[in-house]
């Protein structure tokens, strides 16, 4: 028969068959030996719909035959109802039609649950099941012993069993519904099915998975019993009604087996109850067997067939470590001491409790390096361990101890730690504060790993009431007490300023440096001012070294103008430029002085000279100057030797943590460790998981020395104006001071030697020329935009500085020019310092673009931080109140055209506080001007005129007076 169409008849044959890998199947073959299997296959499953028409069915060769391998479910499924080609008469061998009858019987077993596991073929390595038929089901059990009788190979009943579990283990392989309720008997046994096997008999683990019902009123439990009055620990037998209640303790009494309720054998009221007597000793000996099963090493030696109940401390340790769960494994409930969980999980930690005195009046502390001296306390949960009890412990090896009532367990591997703590670190006198503020502030700090691979133990430290005090204060700088402001300083101090002197003060007291990091426009300067003030007047009769300011180029001049004003009785020395003392000569200069102002390139350039003086204070302006680790700059500064040491920076961190490190180990040296450490302890498990739990632990680390307030803090706020007008001071650079002394002389030689239309003429060009100079030298000179480098105008690097913190602080800022190359600069030069578009409106932007410009810049989804507006075009008609920071680059003459560019952003709907940065060369006409304006505006807000003509009528000496550089700004 070479083909399918027009047959008749096709003669299948089939057998059961284990495999090598344990699992049976079906195996179907035609009669007819050389039938394709492709067509045998495809007609005989043509319409069923399980196997998928036959393509999940296995095609497997034996010897020269090849066969049809059925899965025990998928034969159940087939062969019960067979499904094949129509044009097929399918004929069945007489092999075959016993394996579908039996495939019936087994499909009806499946969907009724008659079945159960199989006690006798039940492991660790496969499950065995059975029929487990109802009584009334007399004939089907026939009908089944019938068929297994007549199997082909001799032992037809395990064949019949073999299909059977083979079918129900593939269920539960594909069912999620299945193993869900696999598992929760499973659970509701206690135990794995197949280690319980071991410790009972057939009836008792039918009960436990389920499948029968314990006939007895009570369950038993082997119960562990914490040492009393008498005896050690113990373990003994205790019952409970099957329905609930309490667990009533067991005694045996006499060579009988008999049992008792124990408070009855010491003399209290029995809760056994009569009916139970009788049926406990057969149930406990049971229990015996089934402990022992499961704990072998446990028999006692005087009592064969039992297990032992005295107990050491250790071997309560093993039971309830190890032993209680290999009972638990074995379906035998276990009653431990309700302490255990909590006890058991308990981790061993290290406290170094500090001694009294430390802090107080008596025995103040003084720098990170000071030496706290400290008792070692071993801490599990509420209990404390001398160092003597630990070592008892450790030494008797043991695992329990009751200390004061509670008891306390010790893993091996805390002990070896611990004891090899004690002889690295243990015999130390003392810790120094900055271990004591680590461990606080950060819960514990671990145990170093050394060459002995020494790691995981946590050491955590107990304050004494000073110190937890002091470091409240620190954290809540609000509770440190406040000053009374410097009678030398003499303007004021709003409320947080004061608090910020405060602060610095406090933290001077004791030798720990501070980072002050307001956000812009809250008085950073101000608050150093003015401590510098108090630190004098303290020390007014005594010789005191001067204090060392280092800064960016670009603000020296703002300081020391800012100094004039604040503090003008401070003796202030620059030391700045290249005519500045150098060596001995230095030392000389600045013996008298009580502040010294230097710049950050000077600081590395001029580190031995610095290293002359140990500084009273020494203190960064802009202090993310140093951000950079491994910079010779940084490195510089943070090695000057320095009583005090204070940051000023509205931007502690732009990027990276390390960046923090690098201040913090400027202000406190080692307070955060070395970088490396750092590096591998805080900045890469951060980085790498963000977690938030480590973040916050260092954020408390960092806090006590940093005192950080923002704008839109409510307190802030109350004391601020709504509009802050700023001057900031800025020196030429040694470049532009050259070029401008040139101009004037140039003017000065030429003007009385011309008609007076002439000489207005010269005056206002040479004016013109001054005012671009002070902008930058490339203004005046129309070089290209390569060579527009912000280090030859400070006050375009002060800008662009400043700019870059209003924008880390998410605000805007508007910035006004009277030059429209100039603005064409600053917007080329802002973006590339900020990575975002920075607009640009002059008179040559049609409305359609200058509308947008507006639109855009007040949109809060478009990413923006400063507009650059020419003065004339930018100055009235907008309303730009996304900004609230407003920068005049070059001074206005008039003071009502200046307003009224301001008013730009400082109108209604502006919801912030504005700050007004006004920038002004220092010793230039912009200076005199502005004087001249300040003593102007004091006459009912007359200003010097509507235009610059005023200045073409002053006499050439007034000229010479209003031009002429002033040197003190320009050293050298």
């Amino acid at each position: 028969m070479k083909s399918f169409i027009g047959t008749r008849s096709l003669v299948v044959d089939g057998f059961w068959a284990q495999q090598e890998d344990g699992k049976g199947a079906i195996m179907l073959t035609p009669a007819d030996r050389g039938e394709s299997s492709p067509r045998f296959r495809s007609a005989l499953f043509a319409w069923h719909k399980a196997s998928w028409y036959g393509t999940e069915v296995e095609t497997v060769q034996q010897g020269d035959r090849k066969l049809l391998k059925i899965s025990p479910l998928l034969a159940v499924d087939y062969l019960s109802s067979p499904k094949h080609a129509k044009l097929l008469q399918a004929e069945w061998s007489p092999r075959l039609q016993r394996l579908m009858r039996l495939a019936e019987l087994i499909r009806q077993a499946l969907l009724n649950g008659w079945f159960e596991p199989d006690w006798n073929g039940w492991s660790e390595e496969a499950r065995a099941w059975r029929l487990a038929l109802p009584e009334a089901e007399a004939e089907f059990r026939r009908e089944w012993e019938t068929l297994a009788e007549t199997g082909t190979d001799g032992d037809g009943l395990a064949e019949a069993t073999d299909w059977l579990t083979g079918a129900i283990e593939e269920t539960i392989e594909q069912s999620d519904a299945a193993k869900e309720v696999w598992r929760r008997v499973g659970a509701a046994a206690g135990g794995e099915l197949a280690l319980m096997r071991k410790a009972a008999d057939e009836e008792d683990w039918l009960i436990a998975i389920g499948l029968r019902k314990d006939s007895l009123p009570f369950k038993t439990a082997l119960q562990l019993v914490e040492p009393g009055e008498g005896y050690g620990w113990r373990l003994r037998p205790a019952v409970q009604n099957r329905d609930g209640g309490p667990w009533i303790p067991l005694r045996s009494e006499g060579e009988e087996g008999r049992w008792r309720d124990e408070a009855e054998a010491d003399g209290e009221p029995a809760s056994l109850p009569d009916e139970w007597l009788p049926l406990l000793g057969p149930k406990l000996q049971k229990e015996q067997a089934k402990w022992l099963a499961a704990l072998p090493d446990w028999e006692d030696q005087d009592r064969s067939g039992t297990i032992r109940t005295a107990l050491s401390d250790n071997d309560a340790w093993q039971f309830m470590e190890k032993s209680s769960i290999a009972l638990l494994e074995a379906g035998c409930p276990v009653l431990l001491p309700s302490w255990w969980e909590a006890v058991r999980s308990r981790k061993l930690r290290l406290r170094a409790k500090l001694k009294s005195s430390v802090g107080s009046e008596s025995q103040p502390m003084f720098g990170l390096d000071q030496i706290v001296q400290f008792d070692w306390r071993m801490a599990l949960g509420d209990v404390d361990l001398s160092e003597a009890e630990f070592m008892r412990m450790a030494e008797e090896n043991r695992r329990l101890m009751n200390i004061g009532g509670e008891w306390v367990h010790l893993d091996p591997q805390d002990v070896a730690q611990i004891r090899d703590w004690m002889k690295r670190v243990g015999k130390k006198k003392g810790l120094s504060f900055r271990d004591v503020m680590e461990m606080h502030l950060m819960g514990g700090a671990p145990a170093e790993e050394d060459e002995d691979g020494i790691a995981g133990l946590r050491a955590e430290v107990e304050l004494n009431e000073h110190l937890a005090k002091w470091l409240a204060q620190l954290q809540q700088s609000a509770d440190i007490p406040l000053i009374e402001k410097p009678e030398s300083f003499l303007g004021e101090l709003r409320p947080y300023q004061l608090q910020g002197v405060s602060w610095l003060l406090f933290l001077r007291r004791f030798g720990l440096g501070g980072c002050l990091a307001d956000d812009m426009g809250l008085g950073k300067t101000i608050q150093f001012m003015a401590y510098l003030a108090y630190v004098r007047e303290s020390k007014a009769d005594q010789t005191t070294t001067p204090s060392l300011l280092i800064c960016p180029t670009s603000v020296i001049g703002n300081w020391q103008k800012e100094l004039e004003k604040f503090a003008p009785t401070l003796r202030v020395h620059l030391h700045y430029g290249p005519k500045r003392d150098k060596g001995d000569d230095f030392a000389e200069a600045v013996r008298e002085a009580d502040l010294v102002i230097t710049s950050y390139s000077l600081a590395q350039l001029d580190e031995e000279d610095l290293h002359l003086i140990e500084w009273d204070a020494l203190c960064l302006d802009e202090a993310q100057n140093i951000k950079n680790v491994y910079t010779k700059q940084s490195t510089a500064i943070r090695g000057l030797p320095a009583r005090h040491r204070v940051a000023l920076t509205g931007t502690p961190m732009e990027n990276r943590l390390t960046e923090l490190w690098s201040i913090y180990d400027f202000i406190n040296p080692g307070y955060l460790g070395g970088i490396g450490e750092f590096r591998k302890t805080v900045v890469a498990p951060i980085e790498r998981t963000r977690d938030e739990e480590m973040i916050a632990g260092l954020q408390r680390w960092v806090k006590p020395f940093m005192l950080r307030r923002v704008k839109k803090d409510p307190a802030i706020m109350l004391s601020l104006p709504e509009k802050n007008e700023a001057k900031t001071y800025i020196s030429l650079t040694a470049e532009q001071g050259a070029i401008y002394e040139n101009i004037v002389s140039d003017l000065l030689e030429k003007l009385d030697t011309l008609g007076a239309m002439q000489r207005r003429g010269l005056i206002l060009a040479s004016l013109t020329r001054l005012k671009q100079l002070c902008d930058h030298p490339s203004l005046l000179e129309g070089e290209a935009p390569p060579e527009w480098e912000e280090d030859r105008s400070n006050k375009v690097a002060r800008l662009l500085e400043m700019a870059e913190e209003i924008a880390s602080e998410g605000e805007r800022c508007l910035i006004f020019t009277q030059f429209v190359e100039m603005g064409h600069q600053l917007k080329k030069l802002l973006e590339e310092k900020l990575g975002l578009e920075v607009p640009y409106l002059h008179g040559g932007v049609p409305k359609a673009k200058r509308d947008q410009m507006i639109t855009d810049f007040q949109n809060p989804d478009i990413p923006r931080c400063a507009f650059v507006l020419s003065l004339k075009a930018g100055g009235t008609g907008l309303n730009l109140t996304a900004a609230n920071h407003v920068f005049h680059f070059d001074r206005w003459w008039n003071p009502a055209v200046e307003n009224q560019a301001t008013d730009r952003a400082f109108r209604i709907g502006q919801t912030r506080q504005v700050q007004v940065h006004k920038f002004i060369t220092l010793g230039t006409l912009e200076e005199r001007i502005d004087e001249m304006i300040e003593r102007k505006q004091s006459l009912n807000e007359q200003v010097v005129g509507q235009s610059e003509q005023w200045v073409t009528e002053l006499s050439t000496e007034e000229l010479t007076e209003l031009f002429s550089l002033r040197k003190n700004w320009m050293k050298g």
